[in-house]
């Protein structure tokens, strides 16, 4: 590992054009003019190519921090494993309690339990307590989902072994292409609560979990290994997903909540926007995080109010920070960075990753009370640290993110960090 980042630009050379008149100044009066405008030229290319300020590019991400050995062991290791196992849709399970169909993915509001005064009648909220017995199969299904097809895809990049993708694509086909195992196109009926609501807007963050997977399609729609019918069947899937989610009472809900789940709907949206290329929703979701997600959520120290006041403070402020940091890995190009977008007042979001880094790094530090649940838990390899890592050139950034589990086993955990394959985000 390099010890600095000057050692990670050790092959460039940076100059000015103070510093190129001073270099040509050396050669003195008789150096000839025309040899001396074509050094000048020379050094002002590296000098523009090299730029201070100049966002990370792909070759500078690996030389410093090589990814690929890093994750080798821990992605192939998974993939192999995952080779063996067949896809699992939603289709496979069913809860009595749901008002849907086969196709149509199900899931309880995790803080709502049966009344104990009345056992047989409409449930009652426990904030930041989990139910037990509520219905997750379905839940599960997608977080394997998103588990195993992103690992098979990490692994094709890391070897271009065409059998990881295959395993990929045949789970792509079942959840988005095949009539007898597909979901449904809509989140009708996550969420429910027994006794009053069939679903509800909430429930659509379950579908975080197909973030990596819609990057993993993109990966390997770009290495030309799935079928051209396959793809269109897979991209419409998506398209209609968005439509619903943009018209929908449920999407529009869900859009304008004060706290994470707004976040999340922004964060699912560009990334599904991003496969389907539908330049008006990616452009609606950049305007969206400048203009309400950033400015509505974040305090002037860098916190999340709405998350702090919860019953679970410390693991809400990650997922939040986390899903703000998605989204700006997700929508920033040449064009914008939205990494370093500051609002009048100062605020962005590495003032977001600037106050919950020292809580990362040291959670004795927390000033806050403690999550009522898997507080022991947290914290994992939150990708803030690593997006932030890239967009800022902070080692220090990396060096925390590398030194935390990448793997967690614990539910509410995994369920909570969508983002585990690094590989995926580094073109």
């Amino acid at each position: 590992m390099l010890g600095t980042w000057e050692h990670s630009f050790r092959k460039k050379i940076i100059f000015s054009k103070e510093t190129a008149n001073k270099f040509i100044n050396l050669f003195g009066t008789d150096m000839k003019i025309t040899a001396k405008i074509f050094l000048l030229i020379v050094i002002l290319i590296f000098s523009a190519e090299y730029a201070p300020g100049q966002t990370i590019n792909k070759l500078d991400f690996s030389d410093q921090f090589n990814l690929h050995e890093l994750e080798k062991i821990r992605v192939i290791t998974a993939a192999d494993k995952y080779l063996n196992e067949s896809p699992i849709t939603i289709t496979s399970a069913s809860s009595p309690r749901s008002a849907g169909g086969k196709h149509d993915f199900f899931s309880e509001g995790d803080y709502w339990w049966p009344d104990p005064q009345n056992p047989d009648g409409p449930y009652i909220q426990k904030d930041g307590m989990t139910n037990p017995d509520n219905f997750i199969l379905h839940r599960k299904a997608m977080i394997r989902l998103s588990i195993q097809a992103p690992a098979l895809t990490a692994a094709y990049i890391i070897t271009h072994d065409k059998k990881y993708a295959l395993k990929a694509i045949e789970h792509f086909k079942a959840w988005f292409v095949n009539e007898e195992t597909r979901m449904n196109p809509n989140l009708l009926y996550a969420q429910a609560i027994k006794g009053k609501f069939t679903g509800r807007g909430t429930g659509i963050i379950d579908t975080i979990h197909l973030i990596e997977v819609a990057r993993s399609i993109m990966v390997l729609e770009k290495a030309g290994l799935i079928d051209n019918n396959d793809l269109t069947s897979i991209k419409k899937w998506f398209s209609d997903y968005l439509e619903w989610l943009t018209n929908h009472k449920y999407g529009k809900d869900e859009m304008n909540a004060k706290n994470n789940h707004a976040t999340c709907f922004i964060m699912q949206y560009a990334a599904f926007a991003l496969l389907t290329g539908d330049s008006e929703k990616l452009n609606f979701s950049k305007k969206r995080f400048k203009e309400i997600l950033l400015p509505g959520q974040m305090a002037e120290d860098g916190s999340f109010p709405q998350e702090l006041r919860r019953t679970k403070p410390y693991n809400y402020s990650l997922f939040n920070l986390d899903a703000m940091a998605t989204i700006c890995r997700i929508l920033s190009d040449k064009e914008e960075n939205l990494f370093e977008f500051t609002l009048p007042d100062g605020r962005n979001l590495k003032k977001g990753i600037e106050f919950m880094y020292p809580f990362i790094a040291d959670k004795s530090k927390w000033k806050y009370p403690a999550d009522v649940m898997y507080f022991d838990y947290f914290p994992n390899r939150q990708p803030s640290l690593l997006f932030g890592a890239i967009a800022y050139k902070s080692e220090k950034y990396f060096e925390l993110w590398k030194s935390l589990n990448g793997d967690p086993e614990n539910e509410e955990v995994v369920r909570n960090l969508p983002i585990r394959q690094p590989l995926l985000w580094i073109e």
